[in-house]
């Protein structure tokens, strides 16, 4: 298969070419390691390349992806006999004895893992520039991030190294990396993918696995892989009447659609942000939709305050961890890393308590919303992708924070309402999309939008609890009203000319 061709097709489609023996999978894993080959090197996308053992890797004939190749994100995800470093060096020796859930269904579905793509630290940004890997890059504009935490698979599936890959979502996650590359991405309700046999609920069930992927059918049937409860999840919610990638071929009927462009934090939301959804709004008024402006009634800067007391937990004790099981040291974390491990150090345990508490109010605020619209449509990000290395932090905030380190001072910031400040900047250029992570709410970043400079620019979509099957019927309806899929084409084009 010339990598020309590989290019052309979907994992749905290589699947099939598969099947029928038109294409050999060795051939599609070949002409994936030789795309890999041409782009990687300019985008850092992956960390931890597989290429041999994939060319090696059995897969069963009768799988779903038999043959397929795809990346694992280096975020859980985890694969035996292979490293998880979570984008940190702290995590280098982490070498995982057994498959995740999501590893081992993917392997049984056939798929070929090639390797792993970045993330930042503990994926707890939303750029993908760790100091352990380096920056990853935008194949639409190499100077930009790719996002993050997914960035690493997000820059692979745009710029065509494989036609999906695996991703996480604990705050936008797979939908922010989505918006930036151009790419469906769907992060499923709570409970919907098992996170086992390691965790029960990942970021207390703020956080769930799936991908990003180039078309919808191939998330829909992504979702049929990975969908399900395993032996000791804490709950089972329901499955599908029918394989979701059965499901999303049928019409979505009318929907009530809420729309909403000001941030929850009151940050500045770029005009081409605004103007994707407004342009969204209308398409979808002429496919019969009944659209209104209105937004779910809750507390913007209470949930950006209990999101990051999220990361004061998790973070703390993911340093622990790392301390006690692979000896790392506080110059293996990086200097924001540190810090937010202190403040979950620092924080009183009933403030923590009474903060995941209130995620229920959220909860129940969009639960109202959802008495009178079947949707919610937003932007999926406040901002264009950032420029690499702006969003670092500037040298004299460094000084303050080992400052802070130093003197152990977590307990003076608490005190000080510092905490309230640091939520509002770290979240001000993705504010849409941690409502449906604290909720357990399905949502979806769409790419229907362009701005001038050629960038994508996703819109978001929220439904009630267990809501995948019309958000997907949705997309799918948007995808053949206003096809993305020839957007590639033009960016691999651009990409390679650029490169040569």
């Amino acid at each position: 298969m010339k990598p020309s061709e590989y290019l052309r097709y979907d994992a749905t489609a290589l699947a099939d070419l598969i099947r029928r023996r038109e294409v050999s999978g060795r051939e599609v894993i070949e002409a994936a390691i030789d795309r890999a080959g041409q782009v990687n090197p300019r985008l850092n996308a992956i960390c931890h390349p597989q290429f041999a053992d994939a060319m090696d890797q059995d897969f069963p004939e009768d799988g779903l992806f038999s043959g397929v190749p795809m990346l694992l994100k280096d975020l859980a995800q985890e694969q035996a006999g292979h490293p998880c470093t979570c984008g940190s060096r702290a995590l280098r020796d982490n070498v995982a004895a057994r498959d995740s859930q999501f590893v081992s269904r993917a392997r049984e579905a056939g798929l070929v893992f090639l390797g792993r793509t970045a993330t930042p630290e503990f994926g707890l940004k939303a750029v993908t520039e760790s100091t352990f890997w380096g920056p990853s890059r935008n194949p639409w504009d190499t100077e930009r991030t790719p996002g993050g935490s997914s960035g690493g698979s997000g820059a692979a599936v745009a710029a065509g190294i494989v036609p999906m890959a695996g991703a996480n979502d604990g705050g936008g996650s797979i939908r922010i990396p989505a918006a930036y590359n151009g790419l469906f991405g769907l992060k499923p309700s709570r409970g919907r993918i098992s996170a086992g046999p390691l965790v029960g609920e990942a970021w207390t069930g703020a956080s769930t696995d799936h991908v990003v992927s180039r078309t919808v059918r191939d998330s829909a049937a992504m979702l049929d892989v990975l969908s399900g409860p395993a032996s000791g999840d804490p709950f089972v919610i329901p499955g599908p009447s029918s394989p979701w990638r059965d499901l999303m071929q049928r019409s979505p009927g009318q929907l009530r659609i809420g729309v909403f462009t000001s941030s929850p934090y009151q940050t500045d939301v770029a005009p081409e942000c605004v103007a994707a959804v407004e342009e969204t709004a209308r398409l979808l008024e002429s496919l019969g939709h009944r659209v209104e402006y209105a937004r779910p009634d809750f507390d913007g800067p209470a949930l950006a305050r209990c999101y990051l007391a999220l990361y004061f937990g998790e973070v703390s004790a993911l340093m622990d961890r790392a301390k006690s099981q692979f000896g790392a040291t506080d110059r293996d974390f990086e200097l924001e890393t540190r810090l937010l491990g202190m403040l979950g150090q620092a924080m009183p345990l009933p403030d923590y308590v009474r903060l995941r508490q209130q995620w229920n109010e959220f909860a129940r605020a969009l639960g109202t919303y959802f008495e009178r619209f079947d949707f919610y449509l937003c932007p999926s990000t406040g901002q264009l992708p950032a420029r690499i290395g702006q969003m670092e932090t500037p040298s004299h905030l460094k000084l303050v924070a080992r400052l802070m380190l130093g003197l152990k001072a977590g307990k003076l910031v608490h005190k000080s309402g510092q905490v309230d400040q640091m939520a509002l900047e770290s979240l001000a250029r993705t504010p849409f999309t941690q409502l449906a992570n604290l909720t357990g709410t399905p949502a979806m970043s769409v790419p229907l939008h362009w701005s001038r400079d050629g960038l994508p620019v996703g819109v978001q979509f929220g439904a009630p609890h267990g809501g995948e099957e019309l958000l997907l019927q949705l997309a799918a309806q948007l995808e053949e009203a206003n096809p993305w899929f020839s957007q590639y084409e033009r960016l691999e084009q651009a990409f390679d000319v650029e490169g040569k």
